[in-house]
């Protein structure tokens, strides 16, 4: 099956780094030929270049929710956001309308999505490192990935 382990984010923006982090992490611990770890700043419609083609993909990345704490790890699936689909600009697509829209092109869309999420606290300072409380989120939602690629 090709495996897609794709880390989201800008790894100069503090936690926004943290699915580069995660997937740096995870590359230097496989050995499995069918799995690729990528990194991309791209989001919306430009995800679908990434993830065209895979059998299954993980994406981790960066989150901020209303009540989450720095550094709490959320398993989801495309199904956890199919209440945030729309169109308003091409410019500000999300994954699931962007995953819907690859789906009515006949893209070879993935079978299984599972994104990671890492609840930030600093997605806006210029910094390489992470805030405390997510680096130290980041050994676990480095298991936590590498659980989800044997099962």
């Amino acid at each position: 099956m090709r495996t897609l382990v794709l880390g989201l984010g800008n790894s100069i923006l503090s936690d926004d780094g943290v699915g580069i982090r995660v997937a740096h992490e995870v590359a230097s611990q496989l050995t499995d030929p069918q799995v690729t770890v990528a990194e991309t700043s791209a989001a919306g419609l430009s995800l679908l270049d990434s993830i065209v083609g895979y059998d299954k993909v993980i994406i981790i990345d960066a989150i901020q929710t209303e009540k989450g704490q720095p550094g709490q790890i959320y398993r989801m699936s495309t199904e956890d956001f199919s209440l945030t689909k729309h169109l308003s600009s091409p410019h500000q697509i999300n994954l699931a309308t962007a995953l819907e829209l690859g789906r009515m092109l006949g893209l070879a869309m993935p079978q299984r999505i599972t994104v990671f999420a890492v609840e930030a606290k600093d997605i806006t300072s210029f910094s390489e490192k992470c805030t405390p409380e997510v680096e130290k989120a980041i050994p676990e939602a480095v298991r936590m990935v590498l659980e989800d690629l044997v099962g």
